[in-house]
């Protein structure tokens, strides 16, 4: 009979651990040893003392290991050992296991009762025998003990029959047929091994684990991210594929394009960057599968199909069907593609491949997940056999909940068409895709070094983030009314090590505005202070054959920092809160017409809209519209998304301004609610308006082979840039200057520029384009003015 816990009156959290034990401690596995005969499988019981549940079982590490998540319940700091967490959480599991067996009427006895009933019985042995055997270690209770009695009292330690003992294990000590005919005195010689012979049979048996393996399908994943989360995401599905295929995980740069014809599964999860676009480490690996649709022996020749002729075609062949996860046939994969003219019987490259692709993207941005459609569609005009139709996830709304149904869902549909049902490891995958919940008991920060600024950016973002300084900072509007644009000079980039041609852009990790962090870090609860460096750290379960076990283990984003640094340069608290982050305030709100409030913004879709369009609020101003919300920090932070960095087209050459780079910068600032509401400023442009001249800036270099100048110096250029677009055309004609100056006897093609602004005062380098109108840099510039008094627009 097993006994379920009741609600503890003290601790109601209690009730909510599901602690069970049995109710009477029934044993088979002993001997009972009496007049020459041993008895095995002997029954034994008889009833508990209350520290053998709620000390040992309960608490010791290699039992239950509870011990932890009681004193964390109970708001004990498990940071340091001198706050004796441990032993007042030991007693209050004790007490919570005496009033769990009182309220069920069951006999237990508590370590006090039992040592003074020992003693009593030590006594009357010593009277009437004159020793009493007794084993100490197992007579002292393991808390308290020398609050008892027994604590102090010396045992000796022998045996008596008859007796109970523990049974040895029987083929420990049966004698086998084999033996029995051998003398007594013959003993079988003990063989040693030697360490080359322990080697050689650990060689042999990771050779057929190897074998096994081996035998499985290989299951490919792959990935193309700018942020990490696809990356992510990869691994997670990686790691449930392993349990049933022989996975592998790898990003489209690394990948050998010439396998993916011999791929069984081929499984795809890539963002969109930017205007539909793909990720950095995805762009070769687009490349290629353009090339193999266009004709697949471009793949081993040299003629190379430039990724801007298949870019081009990325938003136009994107159009895929999105549906649900379920299994498709050979025919319905097909029609999934664009290209309607594929038939029951096209075979293409790719004809033995299945494959099914997840593309993340943000539904506030045009052509979502554009780049995921795009791969979805080749793969399928290649020949692939879809497992399931497109699925995509959203950042915008339950990306998470998304991907967890679509692994499980494409993990089904594998193993069926792979004939590889098997009810326990459908069972195990579901166990490892239960969703975690989030909440004080399983999220913690605990002190922690503070790492390099630079490379916690590095780790956030999955970029190699270097430094500069900047050297002179230029108001080119002059009029602040009118807006201000800054030119933006950084130097030392040799120093750090950063290179870049005329059309890349500049990456640049700011920082959220003090007075905005401090009015968020008002709010929090923490156990810590706010400038001391911390670590997140979660709890994980892990389902064993032995159970689940818990551990906590380091966020694997965020590098130790202080929660105010983290606010500061990692988080992103000025974009309006997501319906996730909304559900969590509603949940720990205090007022009842707020939490109604947070519950319809974060259940109703519409409701939610038209609050983040008209306040479009950041995280300050929603803490200030909802008052009784005081949020947990650790939690906090796990729903907040990063800050990500802002990208400036370069406007500079690196022949011409030599180790330095400069960037035309307009700084962002509005009202919201149509000018009625509070000033927003935006995150980077006030940064880098605000900071000091010789100050550090993080920052890394994305390339964009895409927008530079033709690599032909005598085609024509027109260059089209209203406002700050005019930004990366003054690199080039920067550029071209010096290539004049190197190749005097060149002929160069004509560039015009066509430049648009408000008014004639806002015209941005109207000197320096008048200069390179005069040295025949620049042919032709054409002016178009939108509010120019006495112009028309």
């Amino acid at each position: 009979m097993k006994l379920h816990w009741k609600e503890y009156v003290e601790y109601d959290w209690f009730e909510k651990l599901s602690l069970k034990w049995f109710a009477v401690p029934a044993v088979s596995g002993m001997v009972f040893d009496c007049g020459g005969l041993v008895f095995t499988a002997a029954p034994f019981n008889g009833w508990y003392m209350s520290t053998e549940i709620g000390s040992r079982d309960l608490c010791d590490a290699q039992r239950y290991n509870m011990l932890e998540t009681i004193a964390t319940n109970m708001g004990l700091d498990t940071r340091t050992s001198t706050s004796l967490w441990k032993d007042k959480a030991m007693i209050e599991a004790n007490v919570a296991v005496l009033h769990s067996f009182q309220m069920k009427n069951v006999t237990i006895v508590d370590h006090h009762t039992a040592s003074e009933s020992f003693m009593k019985h030590y006594e009357n042995e010593m009277r009437l025998r004159n020793g009493c055997p007794a084993d100490w270690l197992w007579i002292v209770p393991p808390i308290s003990g020398s609050a008892t009695p027994v604590f102090h009292q010396e045992m000796a330690l022998y045996h008596l029959k008859p007796s109970y003992d523990a049974q040895d294990p029987a083929w420990k000590t049966h004698i086998w047929k084999k033996g029995r005919d051998k003398k007594a005195t013959s003993k079988k010689p003990r063989r040693k091994f030697h360490f080359k012979q322990i080697a050689r049979a650990v060689k042999f048996t990771s050779k057929l684990f190897g074998r096994a393996l081996s035998r499985r399908i290989k299951a490919t994943v792959l990935f193309a991210t700018e942020t990490g989360t696809s990356q992510m995401y990869a691994e997670k599905l990686g790691e449930l594929l392993g349990h049933a295929f022989h996975s592998q995980v790898l990003s489209m740069e690394e990948y050998d394009i010439s396998n993916i014809e011999h791929e069984a599964l081929l499984l795809v999860i890539t963002s969109t960057f930017g205007n539909g676009d793909p990720p950095e480490n995805g762009e070769v690996f687009a490349q290629n599968l353009y090339a193999m649709k266009m004709n697949d022996a471009y793949i081993n020749s040299e003629n190379k199909i430039s990724l801007a002729t298949s870019k081009s075609f990325i938003k136009a062949n994107s159009q895929t069907e999105v549906s649900g996860s379920k299994k498709l046939d050979r025919l319905d994969s097909l029609r999934g593609s664009t290209t309607e003219s594929q038939t029951e019987d096209t075979f293409g490259p790719l004809s033995n491949v299945r494959f099914a692709v997840f593309a993340l993207g943000s539904s506030a941005y045009p052509n979502f997940c554009a780049f995921g459609r795009y791969v979805d569609n080749l793969l399928g005009e290649l020949g692939g056999e879809r497992l399931a139709r497109l699925a995509q996830g959203d950042e915008m709304c339950g990306q998470e909940q998304t991907f967890r149904k679509w692994a499980a869902d494409i993990f089904a549909i594998a193993c069926e068409t792979f004939c590889l049902d098997d009810d326990d490891t459908l069972l195990e995958v579901a166990l490892s895709l239960g969703s975690e919940a989030l909440s004080a008991a399983t999220v913690r920060f605990v002190e922690a070094d503070p790492q390099p600024m630079a490379k916690a950016l590095s780790k956030c973002h999955n970029r190699n983030v270097t430094m500069c300084n900047l050297l002179r900072r230029t108001n080119l509007s002059g009029d602040e009314s009118s807006g201000t644009t800054l030119l933006l000079e950084l130097d030392d980039i040799v120093g750090m090590d950063i290179s870049y041609k005329p059309g890349d852009h500049l990456g640049v990790f700011a920082c959220n505005r003090a007075d905005l962090v401090q009015r968020i870090l008002q709010r929090v609860q923490s156990t810590f202070e706010t400038d001391i460096s911390i670590e997140l750290q979660m709890q994980k379960q892990a389902h064993t054959p032995n159970g689940i076990v818990k551990t906590w283990i380091p966020h694997d984003r965020y590098l130790p920092n202080s929660f105010r640094m983290l606010l500061t340069r990692f988080l992103d608290i000025t974009t309006p809160p997501t319906p996730n982050l909304l559900r969590y305030f509603a949940s720990i709100a205090t007022n009842a017409k707020e939490r109604a409030q947070l519950d319809l913004l974060a259940s109703d879709p519409a409701a939610y809209e038209d609050w983040r369009h008209w306040k479009f609020p950041n995280l300050a101003e929603v803490l200030d519209e909802f008052p009784s919300v005081t949020p947990y920090a650790p939690l906090l932070l796990l729903h907040l998304t990063p800050l990500q960095p802002r990208f400036y087209s370069i406007s500079s050459s690196p022949q011409v301004h030599r180790g330095q780079i400069h960037l035309t910068v307009a700084v962002v600032q509005y009202q919201t609610q149509n000018g009625s509401g509070p000033v927003h400023f935006g995150v980077c442009s006030n940064y880098l308006r605000q900071i000091s001249e010789g100050e550090l800036l993080y920052v890394f270099v994305r390339s964009a082979p895409n927008f530079y100048m033709p690599t032909e110096t005598e085609a024509p250029v027109i260059l089209v840039g209203p406002g700050t677009g005019i930004a990366p055309f003054r690199g080039f004609w920067h550029h071209r200057f010096a290539q004049m100056k190197l190749q005097q006897n060149q002929k160069f093609g004509k560039i015009w520029l066509f430049f648009g602004c408000r008014q004639r005062n806002l015209d941005l380098y109207r000197q320096e384009k008048k200069e390179m109108l005069e040295v025949g840099v620049l042919n032709k510039v054409f002016l178009a003015l939108s509010r120019e008094p006495g112009f028309k627009k």
